[in-house]
C-alpha cells in the first residue's frame, strides 16, 4: 500500500552505524507525504542556571537511537507501522536572546503541527515547554501537563528574567495554557528555596509525586495517581531527563541525588498509552557529563515509549 507508513531503515541491510543520523533511522519528513508524529530537535540551551550543554541534546539523543526496533514487545505494538513517524531535523534558535528563541521554536513547531503531526521534541533545555505549550493550547485548548523532573520549574524568576528553565510552568499557568485541574509533576526532589516554593506551586495547579513516594507505592501508585489526575484530558508530557538518579542519567545540566531508575520511568510511560497523549518534549541531556551513551539511551528509550504510547489501538486493545 502506497499509503502505509514508511519505517526506520532495514538493521539487517544496513548496520545501525551507518544509515541516516535520524531518530531511530526514520525516514525525514520531507521524505513522506504526512507524519503522525514528528521528532523535532530543537538545540537550545540559553535559559539554563547551571551547567550549559543541552544544547547538544538533540543530536547526542537521535545517535543513541540506532538500536531501537520496530516492534514494542511491552507494549506489544509496532509504533511505526501503525502511525507514521518522521524526523522534522532541529529548529534554528538565536543562542543570544531568548525571547526571539521562544518565537522562532513556537513558528518552527507551529508549522509542524499545522500538518497534523503530534510533537515529541528532544531539546535543548526546558525553557522550550513554554512555546511548546503555547502550540499546544492553540490547538487542544487548556493543556493537563504531566510533568517528570527533579524540579518544580514553576520559580518567577533567575535574575530578574522571566523565562529560563526554571520558570516554563509558572509562565504557563499564568497564561492560561495548562489544565490546573489536570496536571502534576512527578519525581520532584532535591532542596527548595523555601517552602513557599511548593505552595506556590499548588496554587499554579499542580499536583506533586515526589520521588520518595515511590519507596511506598511504587511506579504502580504513581500511575494511578497520574491517570485519577489527568482522565481523559488532552495531556502534555514534559520530561526533564534528570527526573532519573545521576546513577542513570549523569549527563544532564542539574543533577540532584535519589531520582527514578530508568526502569520506573519506562514503565510509567508504557502506561500513558491510556491517555489521551497529544505530544511530549525530552529536556535536558547535555553530551558533555554523559558517558558510554547512557543518558542519550534513557532519553531515546523513553521517546519510544511515548511514540509507541501515542500509536492507535484497535478498540480490543
Amino acid at each position: 500500500m502506497t499509503n502505509s507508513p514508511r519505517g526506520p531503515v532495514d538493521a539487517t541491510k544496513i548496520p545501525r552505524y551507518g544509515g541516516p543520523p535520524t531518530f531511530a533511522r526514520l525516514p525525514r519528513i520531507d521524505e513522506v507525504t504526512r507524519a503522525d508524529v514528528a521528532v523535532i530537535g530543537v538545540p537550545f540551551d540559553s535559559g539554563v542556571s547551571y551547567r550549559p550543554g543541552a544544547r547538544f541534546g538533540p543530536g547526542h539523543v537521535r545517535a543513541s537511537s540506532k538500536l531501537l526496533r520496530p516492534y514494542n514487545p511491552v507494549q506489544d505494538v509496532e509504533p511505526f507501522a501503525l502511525q507514521q513517524v518522521a524526523d522534522a531535523g532541529d529548529i534554528a534558535c538565536n543562542p543570544f536572546d531568548i525571547l526571539e528563541a521562544v518565537q522562532q521554536i513556537d513558528a518552527g513547531v507551529r508549522e509542524v503541527v499545522g500538518f497534523g503531526a503530534k510533537p515529541l521534541t528532544i531539546g535543548g533545555d526546558h525553557t522550550i515547554a513554554l512555546p511548546l505549550l503555547r502550540v499546544m493550547h492553540e490547538a487542544h485548548g487548556p493543556i493537563a501537563v504531566v510533568h517528570f523532573d527533579a524540579h518544580l520549574d514553576t520559580w518567577d524568576t533567575y535574575f530578574g528574567a522571566p523565562i529560563t528553565h526554571g520558570t516554563p510552568f509558572r509562565r504557563a499557568s499564568e497564561e492560561g495554557l495548562i489544565d490546573q485541574t489536570g496536571s502534576l509533576h512527578v519525581g520532584i526532589r532535591g532542596s527548595l528555596y523555601s517552602r513557599e516554593d511548593l505552595t506556590d506551586d499548588q496554587v499554579l495547579g499542580f499536583q506533586v509525586i515526589g520521588a520518595h513516594q515511590f519507596d511506598d507505592h511504587g511506579w504502580r501508585g504513581a500511575v494511578d495517581r497520574i491517570k485519577a489526575r489527568v482522565g481523559d484530558r488532552p495531556t502534555y508530557v514534559s520530561l526533564d531527563i534528570d527526573v532519573l538518579d545521576p546513577a542513570f542519567a549523569p549527563g544532564t545540566g542539574t543533577p540532584e541525588a535519589g531520582g527514578l531508575t530508568s526502569r520506573e520511568l519506562l514503565q510509567m510511560l508504557r502506561a500513558f498509552a491510556e491517555l489521551n497523549l497529544v505530544g511530549a518534549d525530552i529536556v535536558e541531556v547535555a553530551p558533555a557529563y554523559d558517558h558510554a551513551e547512557v543518558t542519550g539511551i534513557a532519553a531515546a528509550h523513553a521517546a519510544y515509549e511515548l511514540i509507541s504510547a501515542m500509536a492507535p489501538r484497535d478498540s480490543n486493545g
